[in-house]
């Protein structure tokens, strides 16, 4: 059993002595915002929790400048209704691990969005994570406060370190503000799908449109699920004329393989709410696993298809190139691996039994090459190895 103990610093420096003490007494830290994200990775950790919610609130907001200064434990629902109140959103289509989760009464946080880096269904039009964090204040694995970029996009010099940060999960250093990137929101948005397509057809219709002259927002696949039919999604975001100029064009390019029809707005929101955060299906954590494979678009069907062989269940995103699938607790996670790595891709383990969690690490392997980097990355931040270092591991007993 994992043994827990909570610290919440109430400032930075507060926060720099914890770690200083962890590093003399070998304690090792899990970094948690709302805690939605706990459950990924071996199950049987023994740590000392740092919360970030002293590190909350929005520091500087400027909507003309479009960027926002806040705390990392700041709940994404507060950001998101701040920007949406402003016309602006964070245009990644921040991931909420709550709501994959049903764990509602917890609350993911910026911070939390930012350290494991998902990017929702805009992915594919607007860019990752890290494509929109602009700098940072963190207290690394080594004790010392230090920050990294600005409030400008161009303001790079040596090293890109918010893009290290971003998708490090708490393993490199404590976030303790972030400065991000934010966008306008659509005038509008048009949702169309394609209904009854079989997998080949309907992942042909996501490469084809992303192809296009459209500009496709968004584009995903749900196959049948026992309740209907399959859709195929395409979603145009900008100024009305141009959306609908550029319906009409999607409708020329898919002819052959039918009319695409126009979903009502509310419709629209609530799958693409879903997809975003993977929750087409609810998982039995008791019985099933969910597996996020990333993967070239090419390379979808054969996942599709190997997921099927295996009575799994899935959908597809980013046009293709996000594959989630439920499996059973029983499934060969190397085979999956091989899979991912057959089509060029990886894939990571999101959500399974804790048993399944303790003997499967949650990160897909590294090259020895890659893998040998990263270590030589982690020493750098984190010499002593305090940051949370058993959670994508399997040791030995």
């Amino acid at each position: 059993m994992s043994r827990i103990e909570t610290i919440a610093p109430a400032n930075v420096e507060e926060l720099r002595q914890v770690v200083e003490a962890a590093i003399a007494d070998r304690t090792p830290l899990e970094v948690v915002g709302g805690g939605t994200r706990h459950g990924i990775g071996h199950p049987g950790r023994n740590v000392t929790q740092i919360a970030t919610r002293a590190f909350a609130g929005i520091i500087d907001y400027d909507p003309a400048e479009l960027v926002i200064t806040l705390g990392v434990g700041t709940p994404l629902a507060e950001v998101e209704a701040l920007l949406a109140s402003q016309g602006q959103m964070l245009a990644f289509d921040p991931f909420d691990f709550a709501r994959l989760t049903g764990e509602l009464s917890r609350r993911s946080t910026i911070g939390g969005v930012v350290a494991s880096g998902f990017a929702g269904s805009r992915r594919v039009s607007a860019g990752s994570v890290r494509d929109h964090l602009l700098g940072f204040t963190a207290v690394s694995g080594n004790a010392e406060i230090f920050k990294a970029g600005g409030r400008v996009v161009k303001n790079v010099t040596g090293f890109d370190l918010p893009k290290l940060l971003t998708g490090s999960w708490g393993q490199l250093a404590v976030l303790t503000q972030l400065t991000l990137k934010v966008l306008p929101r659509p005038r509008t948005a048009l949702t169309l799908q394609l209904s009854g397509l079989d997998d080949a057809r309907a992942l042909a219709v996501l490469m084809r449109a992303m192809r296009s002259q459209a500009s496709v927002a968004a584009a995903a696949y749900i196959p049948d699920r026992s309740v209907g039919e399959s859709q195929t999604l395409l979603r145009l975001e900008g100024f009305g004329a141009s959306v609908e100029a550029r319906a009409k064009l999607l409708s020329r390019v898919l002819d052959h393989f039918g009319e695409p029809q126009q979903v009502t707005a509310q419709m629209a929101d609530a799958l693409w709410s879903r997809i975003g955060c993977a929750r087409i299906w609810d998982t039995d954590p008791q019985s099933e696993t969910l597996w996020r494979f990333c993967v070239p678009a090419t390379a979808a069907l054969q996942i599709v298809a190997a997921i099927r062989e295996q009575q799994g269940r899935c959908f597809v995103d980013w046009g293709g190139g996000l594959v989630w699938g439920h499996l059973p607790a029983t499934s060969d996670a190397s085979a999956l691996r091989e899979l991912a790595e057959r089509a060029a891709g990886h894939v990571m383990l999101v959500s399974a039994p804790a048993a399944y969690r303790a003997r499967v690490p949650a990160l897909h392997p590294e090259p020895p090459g890659v893998a040998a980097l990263s270590a030589r990355v982690r020493a750098a931040f984190d010499a002593t190895s305090i940051l949370d270092p058993d959670r994508f591991v399997i040791r030995a007993e």
